[in-house]
C-alpha cells in the first residue's frame, strides 16, 4: 500500500432540520458575532433572516453579506471581507452554494491571517489563522464545505485557485431541508458535478489512496442512486439528504485525490460563455472518459457496477468499462440536461481557443490517467460538440 495523508473537515453534523442547532453548532466553533455570507437569491428566501433569528434568540449579532454572485470575482471577496472587518466580527457563517462557500472561506482566512487576496493564490502558499468557520451547503454538488480549494475569477476569463489546509471549516452542516426548494435543472447539474467528483478522484493518478477510494464509490452509490428522484421529485427528503451526502463524500474524497481532465476542459467553459460549472463538467464528461478508458480501465469497470444493475453487466472488465461512458450518456439525456457543445450554444469557431485554454489547468491534468496534449483536449472538445 502507498504511503498517503488524509485531510478533511474537523465536523460534519448531517441532519435534516439541523440548521435549528445553527447557535449550538457556531457556539462550538467559538462563534458568538459572525459574518454570514451568501447571496441575493438566498436572501430573497428569507434563509439568512432565519439564521440571523436563531442566533438572535441565542444572544449573538449576526452581520450580513448577501453580495456573492457565481463564479466570485476579486472584488465580491474584497467586499466581503470588508464587512467582516467593519462589523467586527469573530467568525464566518457561508450559506449557499459553492460560491457563497468559497467567498466564506476566503474571508475567514484572510480576516484571520491578514494577508492579502493576492498573497494567497497557489498550493498552501496561504498562511493561518482563520477565524472560526462553519459551512452550510443548500446545492448537493460541489462538496466546497470539505474541500481545501477555493476559486475566484481573476479575469475577464480565467479563474485562480486557493489551495490550503486552512480552508477545511470546523463544522459542515448538511440539512437537505435547505435543498428541497432546488429547481429540477439545478438538481441535475449539481447532482452530477458530485458525480463527476467521484469518478475523477477515484482515477487521480497522483494520489489516488484507499480512504478516497471509498468514499468515491459511496458517494456514486448514493448519487446514481438518487439523482433521478431528486430530480423528479425534488420534495423527496430521502433522497435529498442522500444527494447532500454523497456530494459531501464525493469532496471529501477529492480533496484528498484532485479532480483531473474533465474539470480542466470543463473551466474554459465556465470561463468564457458562463456555462454553469455542473454543466460544464456534464457537457466533456462522456468524451473525457471515452479518451481515458484504456488507460482507467480497471477503475471504470468497477464503477460502472456501482451504477449498472448486476444483471446488465458486460461479462468483459474492458465491456464493463464502456458501460460507464454509456450510463453517464443515458443519465444526461435522462435528466434534461445538453448533451453537446453545440446545443449549449458555444461556437464551432473557439473550440482551439477552449484547447489553449484548457492547457493552462496544469494543475489538474497532472492527475488525469492519461496525458492530455492541447491536440487531445481539442479533438474532445470536437468530438463533444456534435
Amino acid at each position: 500500500m502507498q504511503n498517503f495523508t488524509f485531510t478533511t473537515s474537523k465536523s460534519i453534523v448531517c441532519e435534516s432540520g439541523g440548521l435549528q442547532r445553527i447557535a449550538e453548532i457556531c457556539a462550538s466553533a467559538g462563534i458568538r458575532r459572525p459574518l454570514l455570507v451568501s447571496d441575493r437569491g438566498i436572501a430573497d428566501l428569507g434563509l439568512l433572516d432565519r439564521v440571523a433569528g436563531l442566533l438572535r434568540e441565542a444572544g449573538m449579532h449576526a452581520a450580513v453579506f448577501a453580495g456573492v454572485v457565481a463564479d466570485p470575482p476579486e472584488a465580491t471577496v474584497l467586499a466581503a471581507l470588508e464587512s467582516a472587518t467593519a462589523a467586527q466580527v469573530d467568525g464566518v457563517v457561508g450559506v449557499g452554494g459553492g460560491s457563497s462557500l468559497d467567498t466564506a472561506k476566503l474571508v475567514a482566512l484572510l480576516a484571520g491571517s491578514g494577508q492579502a487576496l493576492a498573497e494567497v493564490y497557489g498550493v498552501e502558499v496561504a498562511s493561518g489563522p482563520r477565524l472560526p468557520l462553519v459551512l452550510v451547503p443548500t446545492t448537493a454538488g460541489t462538496g466546497s464545505e470539505v474541500t481545501a480549494v477555493a476559486i475566484v475569477t481573476t479575469g475577464e476569463t480565467t479563474k485562480t485557485g486557493v489551495v490550503s489546509s486552512h480552508l477545511y471549516p470546523d463544522v459542515a452542516l448538511l440539512d437537505a431541508e435547505l435543498t428541497l426548494g432546488l429547481p429540477p435543472a439545478i438538481t441535475a447539474m449539481t447532482g452530477v458535478d458530485a458525480m463527476v467528483h467521484a469518478v475523477e478522484a477515484y482515477t487521480s493518478a497522483l494520489r489516488k489512496n484507499p480512504y478516497s477510494d471509498l468514499l468515491a464509490r459511496e458517494a456514486l452509490r448514493l448519487l446514481g442512486g438518487s439523482i433521478r428522484t431528486a430530480v423528479a421529485n425534488g420534495a423527496d427528503l430521502a433522497a435529498r439528504q442522500a444527494m447532500l451526502l454523497g456530494a459531501c463524500l464525493a469532496g471529501q474524497a477529492f480533496a484528498n485525490a484532485p479532480v483531473a481532465a474533465v474539470h480542466a476542459l470543463a473551466y474554459p467553459l465556465g470561463g468564457q460563455y458562463h456555462i454553469p460549472h455542473g454543466l460544464s463538467n456534464s457537457l466533456v464528461l462522456p468524451e473525457v472518459l471515452r479518451f481515458n478508458s484504456a488507460a482507467a480501465q480497471t477503475d471504470y469497470a468497477e464503477l460502472a457496477a456501482i451504477l449498472v444493475p448486476e444483471q446488465d453487466l458486460a461479462a468483459t472488465e474492458q465491456g464493463r468499462a464502456a458501460q460507464l461512458e454509456a450510463y453517464f450518456r443515458a443519465l444526461i439525456a435522462d435528466l434534461g440536461l445538453p448533451a453537446t457543445l453545440s446545443a449549449a450554444g458555444v461556437p464551432a469557431a473557439d473550440l482551439p481557443l477552449l484547447a489553449a485554454e484548457a492547457m493552462q489547468q496544469q494543475r489538474l491534468l497532472v492527475n488525469n490517467p492519461r496525458t492530455v496534449a492541447e491536440s487531445d483536449a481539442l479533438a474532445i472538445y470536437r468530438a463533444a460538440y456534435h
